[in-house]
């Protein structure tokens, strides 16, 4: 029996309820990760959700940001923060343990441009991000971190490499903040399964029919470790959700692992 785990930037939960709970009724994930839920916990579709079978572990932001993590069996343990002294005013991060496996849910800050100092905080967050899991974990624990990670690691992520090299997103210094990162001990869960395929999870409302002309970066991704790299049956981007009326500008990303094999 498999077992699946997704990862969905809804740009607004209450905005994209409709679009998640079909998606939901139709993959039956044991595991979800939203990011940009934007609402605070009280304001979060608890009940819509308990309805269609998922228990909600939140860490809400009025109108910003926001994460939540849906599962089909009660959280063994919650981290809402990095708990490592450092301010955590942005819902940005959040983990938990379900069925045995750690989830590490985030939505890593955006950068807005290059020159802004606001690039420098998405830096020191991947940063961040590497030394919690130092102090927390081991590589060889089964071990998810997973979200909408605001970089695009390759070339092949993007619609136009030449285009958008050095631009927010795609800049040499966040690709070598991310590969820094992910060095600790995880693998590109999609990557590694498709070495040659370009698969976009996000689209921009900006860009005319950027979803119609696929004009894509790969931005959300399932970063795993050793044990569930063995253990992964399948990884797959869903694009079907970014095609529909109202949707968000991303789509969901799923994995699915055989635990018995941990």
């Amino acid at each position: 029996m498999g077992w699946k785990l997704a990862t969905f930037n809804v740009n607004g939960i209450r905005a994209r309820l409709p679009i998640v709970l079909d998606w939901l009724a139709k993959n039956r994930p044991d595991v979800l990760c939203l990011q940009e839920t934007k609402c605070q916990d009280q304001d979060f579709p608890v009940q819509a959700l308990a309805e269609a079978g998922y228990q909600a572990s939140l860490r809400g932001q009025k109108s910003f940001n926001g994460l939540a993590v849906l599962t089909r069996r009660r959280s063994e343990e919650v981290w809402p923060a990095f708990g490592d002294g450092q301010p955590d005013e942005e819902a940005r991060f959040l983990a938990l343990r379900v069925d045995g496996v750690w989830v590490v849910n985030t939505y890593v800050p955006q950068g807005r441009d290059p020159a802004d100092p606001a690039f420098q905080h998405k830096l020191a967050f991947l940063k961040r991000l590497r030394r919690f899991f130092e102090d927390r974990f081991k590589p060889d624990q089964p071990l998810v971190w997973t979200g909408d990670l605001n970089v695009a690691p390759e070339a092949i992520d993007v619609f136009d490499p030449k285009r958008l090299e050095g631009q927010v997103g795609f800049h040499p210094d966040e690709r070598r903040a991310l590969a820094e990162t992910a060095a600790w001990g995880f693998s590109d869960l999609f990557r590694s399964r498709h070495p040659g395929e370009k698969q976009f999870t996000f689209w921009d409302y900006r860009l005319p029919k950027s979803f119609e002309r696929n004009l894509g970066w790969r931005l959300d991704h399932i970063l795993v470790t050793r044990p569930l790299a063995e253990a992964a049956l399948d990884c797959r981007v869903d694009p079907e959700p970014r095609g529909r009326p109202k949707p968000s500008d991303h789509t969901p990303l799923w994995a699915e692992f055989d635990l018995g094999k941990l």
